[in-house]
């Protein structure tokens, strides 16, 4: 029987077309799922959709459309495009509109251990020492928290740094009934009420964008610990790094998506896996045309090579998993079986997903 690793992947929240910084962090998560398998371990991944936000609820009033159906028809485009890049499915995908009775009753353990308090209708999870343990000071972590719809200002908090767990009702956004009023779940409490209801008090790996770290990751952890008393949430972490366009963080509200349907037009799956993949896996890096070029020069060498049928060096393949599994470093792995040729240039293509 194999080991098992309980791999939490923040997923997508479904209002828009899927674009490559998107695409990097789950191309990630799926390469390290095939490294793991390959290296004995069974990976359960359970990959959240948030489909209850504020950004998402903007969207749909755009599209005069109810909040679900709009982000079920954009859950399948993820998922189409996530299979034509080659992406296993994950074992869970949880949607967070079916899990608010989980954030209820995440909200109700919080305010009896004392983590968080009840004002106003909402639920607030004093959250100044997520931030602490963050490594930030008070001014960014108040920037980040503005910047990712924390809502800092918000008189009722304690703490401008506090986060609603449960957010009294609003006009224009889909509400609940709970013990402090209708309303809604806080995003951060979402991927923790789902992620603790998935795998228990804790995870082995919890992956996303590098960009999460703080608010969400942080708050996230935070609020598993104050409610289960585990400590540490997650055993490892997987930021993955940034993809921007002339220095940019690639987004919707920068206008420099890079969308990953318009790519898989034009460019075969393995390319677009092999740029992503081609670095390591905490880089930011800019994206620009010409990696395509050499990501394709790249994956004809491994190609190639995987095609000699020289005898290859001795305790190649037994490297190449020594090498996979010192940080999921894929630019050496991938020298080393282009270098060996025949059967650790087919390992590589396969457990990379490049085959």
């Amino acid at each position: 029987m194999l080991d098992r690793a309980r791999i939490y992947a923040c997923g997508i929240t479904p209002y828009d077309v899927t674009h490559l910084g998107h695409a990097a962090t789950f191309v990630w998560v799926d390469a390290m799922s095939r490294v793991l398998r390959l290296l004995g371990v069974e990976p359960e991944v359970c990959r959240n959709i948030t489909d209850v936000d504020d950004v998402l609820d903007a969207a749909a009033q755009r599209a005069s459309t109810p909040y679900d159906a709009f982000a079920a028809v954009q859950q399948f485009r993820f998922e189409r495009d996530m299979a034509a890049l080659g992406v296993r499915a994950p074992r869970h995908e949880p949607r967070a509109h079916r899990y608010v009775e989980h954030v209820i009753r995440l909200a109700a353990g919080l305010v009896d251990t004392g983590a968080a308090y009840h004002r106003d209708g909402s639920v607030y999870f004093r959250g100044r020492a997520a931030a602490g343990r963050a490594g930030l000071g008070q001014d960014e972590a108040l920037r980040l928290s503005a910047e990712y719809g924390g809502r800092p200002d918000d008189p009722a908090k304690d703490d401008p740094l506090d986060i609603a767990v449960w957010q009294a009702g609003e006009p224009d956004h889909p509400a609940w009934e709970s013990p402090w009023g209708d309303g809604r779940p806080g995003w951060h409490a979402e991927c923790a009420a789902m992620a603790l209801s998935v795998f228990g008090v804790g995870v082995d790996i919890h992956a996303g964008g590098k960009d999460l770290r703080f608010p969400h990751h942080a708050y996230h952890a935070a609020m598993a610990e104050a409610f289960t008393g585990v400590r540490p949430y997650a055993r490892a972490w997987l930021h993955v790094g940034t993809v921007t366009m002339n220095g940019a963080k690639m987004a919707k509200s920068a206008g420099n998506l890079i969308l990953l349907e318009d790519l898989l037009a034009r460019h075969p799956a393995a390319e677009v896996r092999m740029m992503i993949l081609d670095r390591g896996w905490a880089d930011d890096w800019d994206y620009t045309p010409s990696l395509l070029d050499s990501a394709a020069a790249r994956l004809a060498d491994l190609y190639h090579a995987a095609g000699r049928t020289s005898s290859p060096q001795p305790g190649a393949d037994a490297e190449i998993r020594r090498i996979l599994s010192d940080d999921l470093d894929v630019p050496a792995a991938l020298d080393l079986a282009i270098e060996a040729g025949g059967g650790p240039a087919r390992l590589v293509a396969t457990a990379l997903g490049f085959s």
